[in-house]
């Protein structure tokens, strides 16, 4: 690897500030976009227990293969810091790797949409409910034209991000969510001489708003100055084979690895359509809770896998290290205080989707306060998995993580949520408790493999 000999390295203080600069945005990106899906939830939750049960599988489902895409194309990440830390031809480097991304996220994205629209199909070949499988079939078939959008507009993010303009990002999204929030007030209920579409306004409104995502992005990125440079749409048809076969090495254990994360949590909602339809709706709110608060770690990840991978191309082993240190410090702190909140406030974070004092609500929210407190428990966890992960990408480490992932996710972890949710009395608190499980154990390898990176020669 050549040295970049222009750069020192920086301190602890100077690590701090940069890594903060890129997590920030980075998660306020992320929790604007789990934000944009409890908007779907908060709207779809006062059409009953029947739509929200529905629209959580078919969500589990859209939501486990457009994270997989994601998680393909997010090979750009490391590639990209890495080239920008050599410094050599990196305009041409950066533009030849960001044209195959939108390759990758177009030919795979038609894959993903295949899968939405066997939907149903795969609801019923699971056991769940006709009738909810039909409903949940047919948000997906509407859904499945959100997929390629999401997935292109996932390697603009990159882009923006890792040229050091992550708040273009930020801006985009917040402004995907006022379109998400105005859509589903509009078509769900009927609004502005507007039909009322139930559960399917809202599979509409989130086409819109993945559409309008992927306009804004092209827009930024054809007015930008600095970004414009790169001329990434110039050409975009002229294959780069070698950059192509790069992005696939890298990004399909990435992909596995969200896949198997993403397929636990998918897989526990389809354990709990199992258990009963208010499990399953109270599932969901817990779910969205913890889901929310992972954007910050995962913000803080993708911000390791930068700062890791720019320091890894410019050859500076002790800056790369203390990159990825200062990033698990930042994600494990956040998620400490998370969980704190999750134990001493539950209830008024329940609020935020359905009334608790409401009678009719009793037994929704009782399950939801059981499952909030093994989200509080596995909170830690989570975020030292994730971060972990994201500073191993930065040294272009995703093979073994991946089978990490896989074995700590499915075996320990849907192994313990299938045997204490169908055959203890716990049911739906034993599933959260396999959830946990897997999380923990993938925390304590990925952080074991990220300690003996210079051991394992992954540092050079």
């Amino acid at each position: 690897m050549q040295q970049n000999t222009s750069l020192s390295t920086p301190g602890w203080e100077q690590e701090l500030r940069a890594t903060l600069g890129l997590a920030v945005p980075l998660a306020a990106t992320n929790l604007l976009q789990m934000l944009i899906h409890a908007v779907d939830v908060i709207f779809i939750a006062r059409l009953g227990d029947q739509p929200l049960a529905a629209s959580s599988l078919a969500i589990a489902i859209f939501g486990l293969t457009v994270w997989a895409m994601t998680g393909l194309v997010g090979a750009c990440a490391p590639l990209i810091a890495a080239e920008r830390g050599r410094r050599l031809h990196s305009v041409r480097d950066i533009r030849r790797t960001v044209r195959m991304g939108m390759w990758v996220g177009v030919g795979f994205g038609l894959v993903g949409m295949a899968i939405c629209f066997g939907g149903e199909a795969i609801l019923l070949a699971s056991g769940q409910d006709a009738q909810i499988a039909a409903m949940a079939g047919d948000f997906l078939a509407l859904l499945a034209w959100a997929m390629i959008p999401m997935v292109m507009a996932g390697v603009f993010r990159i882009f923006v991000a890792a040229l050091g303009k992550p708040g273009y990002a930020t801006a985009i999204t917040l402004l995907a969510l006022g379109t998400n929030a105005l859509g589903n007030w509009a078509l769900v209920f009927g609004h502005l001489g507007l039909p009322a579409l139930g559960l399917m306004g809202s599979a509409l409104s989130s086409v819109i708003t993945a559409q309008a995502m992927l306009v804004a992005y092209v827009v930024v990125i054809t007015r930008d100055r600095t970004l414009r440079r790169y001329r990434i749409f110039g050409r975009w048809w002229r294959p780069e084979w070698a950059r192509l076969k790069q992005i696939m090495v890298i990004g399909t254990p990435i992909a596995l690895t969200v896949l198997a994360e993403a397929g636990l949590f998918s897989g526990a909602a389809l354990l709990m359509g199992r258990i009963g339809e208010t499990e399953l709706a109270a599932h969901t709110l817990a779910l969205n809770l913890a889901a929310l608060a992972f954007q910050i770690p995962f913000g803080t990840a993708q911000a390791a896998t930068i700062r890791v991978g720019y320091h890894h191309g410019a050859g500076d082993r002790i800056a790369a290290g203390r990159a990825g240190w200062v990033a698990l410090a930042i994600g494990t702190g956040f998620m400490t205080t998370t969980a704190l909140a999750m134990l001493l406030m539950p209830t008024a974070l329940l609020r935020i989707y359905t009334d608790p004092d409401e009678h009719a609500n009793a037994a929704l929210i009782g399950f939801a306060l059981q499952y909030l407190m093994w989200a509080a428990i596995f909170q830690l966890a989570d975020g030292v998995q994730a971060v972990a992960a994201g500073a191993l990408r930065g040294l272009q480490d995703t093979r073994v993580p991946m089978w990490i992932a896989i074995f700590s996710y499915w075996v320990p972890g849907f192994g313990m949520a299938i045997w204490l949710g169908f055959f203890t009395p716990l049911e739906g608190t034993g599933v959260w408790i396999g959830l946990a499980t897997g999380l923990f154990f993938a925390a304590a390898l990925l952080l074991w493999r990220w300690s003996q990176r210079d051991a394992l020669g992954l540092a050079g």
